[in-house]
């Protein structure tokens, strides 16, 4: 079986999850199965994999528009494979075209869902409404849809009522148990500016509106001072929201010590480091499919704190792993709380309860290493995908 794995994101140009996934997922895969991939960006070195550029012409157009360009010359290429599979908007027209050009199964894999992240908008312009043109068009007519988790199947059947359900399974996202465990290094955290003697919260993530930074930066206001905040955060969406948490970030500085923003992308044994000194992960967002970065810090043996959205619910056992943080939530795709102030008070009480308590905290952490190798080890994720490919060319 020859399958055609299809990502705008691949390594070494991984900006958030979906790169991430792909990444592990085609590692697994390719134990047993002839896996190429055709990806976004620069040439690559990697044996089976090929990279395209946006097309000369197209160079200058909305991005949604040059994605096109670069999906027609991917769905040309694929040309041999077995099966398609695609991951994010990026992807989903290459794939579709393959289904068609080459009579072949396409399997997409649902990160995220354009009809509930309507700030694209801001980004996008209208190539927002292309992008979600897209995504309905691939996922109505895929032979199979994966979502990452049982939360985003519910999304998944919600926003595309006409899809059949037994078209729609759940195969959670994985996590590099190897790549991803304990490392402890003061001096290196010390020459990133961070105290690893002080109590400690950490953030990662992309600056956008879903992974609810305003609210985080809102909370650390209300927690004691010697209270460290370390923010690995970057890539923003729009010159706005960047704008919105500088000046956040710049208002806390000016109120307490121990504020520190890594806006470069780390390596991840330096990610794994931060995360590891960390007395508690928090995840704010106000829409996660999983949430790969709480897989992460779990794998670090590091309490999570999370808002019970999307898939952090499945991923975080309240109490045990971490806490969660209830939230009520608008119903117009945006996943804004309905009382923000009440939304930001809970979320400081519970990251009060787990920062200021480090021995509950680091059992928490340990309870999380172990969830994370029992539940979302690779090779069984990439068996279930295995077996769902084999499915749909018996």
């Amino acid at each position: 079986m020859r399958v055609d794995v299809i990502s705008r994101e691949y390594p070494p140009e991984v900006y958030g999850g979906a790169g991430v996934h792909v990444a592990e997922l085609v590692r697994a895969l390719r134990s047993e199965l002839e896996v190429r991939v055709r990806c976004f960006g620069a040439p690559r070195e990697e044996e089976g994999t090929q990279a395209y550029l946006v097309p000369g012409i197209l160079a200058g157009a909305n991005p949604a528009l040059a994605t096109l360009g670069v999906d027609l010359a991917i769905a040309e290429d694929v040309a041999g494979a077995d099966l398609v599979h695609s991951h994010t908007w990026y992807a989903n027209a290459a794939g579709q075209l393959a289904q068609m050009l080459h009579g072949i199964p396409h399997v997409v894999t649902a990160h995220s869902l354009e009809p509930l992240r309507p700030w694209k908008a801001e980004q996008l312009g209208g190539g927002y409404r292309i992008s979600s043109w897209i995504e309905k068009q691939a996922f109505e007519t895929a032979d199979a849809v994966i979502a990452v988790s049982d939360g985003m199947r519910r999304d998944i059947l919600r926003s595309y009522p006409s899809l059949d359900e037994a078209r729609v399974s759940v195969i959670h996202n994985g996590i590099d148990l190897e790549g991803w465990r304990r490392t402890i290094d003061p001096d290196f955290v010390r020459s990133l500016g961070i105290d690893p003697d002080r109590p400690t919260v950490v953030f990662v993530g992309r600056i956008t509106r879903q992974k609810g930074l305003p609210y985080l930066l809102q909370a650390m206001r209300r927690l004691p001072h010697d209270v460290q905040l370390v923010l690995c955060a970057g890539a923003p969406d729009t010159p706005e929201i960047l704008r919105e948490v500088q000046e956040g970030v710049a208002a806390l500085q000016s109120e307490r010590t121990g504020v520190v923003w890594i806006e470069r992308m780390l390596p991840q044994h330096e990610l794994a480091t931060v995360l590891s000194h960390a007395t508690v992960f928090v995840c704010p967002s106000v829409y996660e499919p999983l949430g790969i970065v709480n897989l992460e810090a779990m794998a670090c043996g590091v309490a999570v704190v999370g808002t019970a959205t999307g898939g952090i619910p499945e991923v975080v056992d309240d109490g045990v792993t971490g806490r969660l943080v209830p939230i009520e939530q608008m119903q117009d795709g945006t996943g804004t709380p309905i009382d923000p102030e009440r939304f930001v008070g809970d979320l400081a009480d519970v990251l009060r309860e787990v920062v200021m308590d480090a021995p509950r905290a680091h059992a928490m952490g340990e309870a999380g290493r172990h969830r994370a190798e029992q539940h979302f080890a690779w090779d069984a994720i990439a068996q279930r995908t295995r077996s769902l490919y084999k499915s749909l060319l018996v």
